[in-house]
């Protein structure tokens, strides 16, 4: 498992080089590792009550290229997304599909699956056209499975 990188304080008279590191990552298919969660509050909306949500940072890897990236992505546990919340439990291998589970919470950062991102587009508060990459869905857990003499 990775070590938490915090960074580091800069002081005020340091020298600054490093840019923005996001790249953007063709829409497809990814292997991907559950990096980090937080838990936290969504605080509703007309289109959905208040409650727990978790937030997820994921390393999403292209198996074919070696292509990585980082994509952030929240879970919101509530019944208007439940549907969500199987999805993702079904492609860490928690949930078995037609049985009903309750999440180990504990278990999910290190977890892997795979996962469908696509290409977002979408205007900024200063009325920037922008472009970042988001989970289009969860994929079912594919267990591994080995046959004598294949590699």
């Amino acid at each position: 498992m990775a070590m938490n990188d915090t960074g580091y304080e800069l002081d005020w008279n340091d020298e600054i080089s490093q840019e923005q590191e996001f790249e953007l990552l063709p829409a497809g298919t990814y292997d991907f590792t559950v990096e980090k969660m937080e838990r936290g509050r969504y605080a509703g909306s007309e289109k959905m009550a208040a409650c727990n949500m978790a937030n997820l940072t994921l390393t999403v890897r292209d198996p074919g290229t070696g292509t990585s990236g980082t994509i952030f992505d929240t879970l919101y546990l509530s019944s208007k997304a439940e549907w969500r919340l199987s999805q993702f439990f079904l492609s860490i291998g928690q949930k078995k599909k037609g049985e009903p589970l309750r999440p180990n919470w504990n278990e999910v950062p290190g977890s892997t699956g795979k996962v469908e991102i696509e290409v977002n587009k979408y205007t900024d508060k200063n009325g920037n056209q922008k472009e970042n990459n988001r989970v289009k869905k969860y994929l079912p857990y594919e267990p591994k499975t080995y046959k004598a003499g294949v590699f």
